[in-house]
Order: C-alpha cells, then structure tokens, then sequence
C-alpha cells in the first residue's frame, strides 16, 4: 500500500493494521528523518572532510528503517495469526486444548513483535543524538522531529505489548516481557530527555 491507502485502511472498520503497526511506521519515519539530516549534513559545503562521517549514519538509518518497515506488516501478520488460532474448531476435548494452544502461542509472538519494534527503534537514539550534535543545523528541526516519532514509536509500541501479555497464561513469560519492555521506555524516556535539550537548547 502506498501511504495513503495505508491511512484509509487504518481508517476502516478492518482491526488491522491498528496501533502496532501505526507505532513502527512512526519508528520508520523516525528513523528516516535521521538519515535525512545525515545525507543532508554529507552533502554540506565546506564539510567535505565529514561525507564518510554522515554516510555511514545514512546507512545506519537506511537499516532502521527497513527492520521497522518490517515490522509495520509483521505486526498486522502477528494480529492475523491470533484471529486465525481464534477461529479453530473447539467441539472436541482435542480440538479445545490445541486451540487454547494456538491461541497462546500466537498471542506471544503478537506481544513479542511490538517488543522488537520498541528494541529496534530505540537505536534511532544515537542517529538523532549524532545528528543533533554534528549534523546541519538548518536541519536541526527535523531531529526534533524523528526524536518525537522515535518516542511515540516506542511508547505506543508498548501499549501494544500490554494489551497482549494481559491475555498470556504463562506468568514467567509475561514478567520476561513486561520487564523488557519497562528498561526500554525507562531507557527511550532518558534518551529523550538528553537529546531534547540539545535540540531545544539550540533552537533557542
């Protein structure tokens, strides 16, 4: 889909793609905005001796956002995989216990890609910094701007974690998950944080 076919299926009444993939196409976007600044701040006059510099981060943010552009389709074929273990037969004992089964085996893995989403996107962290730091400053608005995708990727993407852990049986998995998935928001909060005030300190 192109993007505006993206948003109208969003949109519609069809449950995905939802909030998880919404999340990692922001991560996508986030890092993007990054490469941007970077291939921007290469191609800077007077800054020739840098092009190595800049290049090498491009291609850092060329990989980010390909592994969350990824994960923008894994998510919606995650939620898929659910509705479909939701939708076996349950007559029989046999049929019952294997669909409670499938059922737990896709709600993991449907909690357990937003989890690379946030994991994945929180790398973007050290592009934007870099780029907040060295990176042309006619550009420094768009770091903002990835820095506050990158965020939103990674809070929104953990809701998405949550909602799903709340249906898993298994106990351990859920606190693996759930503590995964707290170092990285504390983490993503702290990067934000350190990276906004470089931005904002020199936007004046």
């Amino acid at each position: 889909m192109n993007l505006r076919q993206f948003c109208n299926e969003t949109l519609s009444d069809s449950p995905a793609p939802g909030g998880g993939s919404v999340a990692a196409l922001m991560g996508a976007l986030g890092a993007s905005l990054g490469g941007m600044v970077a291939n921007l701040s290469a191609g800077k006059r007077g800054w020739e001796e840098k092009i190595q510099l800049f290049s090498d981060w491009a291609v850092k943010a060329q990989q980010l956002k390909d592994e969350l552009l990824f994960l923008v389709d894994e998510d919606t074929a995650a939620f898929n995989q659910v509705m479909s273990a939701f939708g076996l037969p349950k007559e029989s004992a046999e049929e019952k216990t294997a669909r409670s089964a499938a059922i737990q085996a896709a709600t993991k893995y449907a909690a357990e890609v937003p989890l690379r989403v946030m994991q994945t996107a929180s790398r973007s962290y050290e592009l934007l910094e870099k780029m907040a730091a060295e990176g042309n400053p006619a550009s420094l608005s768009d770091v903002g701007v990835g820095l506050l995708a990158t965020r939103a990727c990674i809070d929104g993407a953990a809701l998405n974690v949550r909602i799903n852990l709340g249906s898993l049986k298994d106990e351990k998995v859920k606190n693996e998950l759930s503590n995964k998935v707290k170092t990285v928001v504390n983490g993503s909060r702290s990067d934000f944080d350190r990276i906004n005030q470089v931005v904002e300190k020199k936007l004046g």
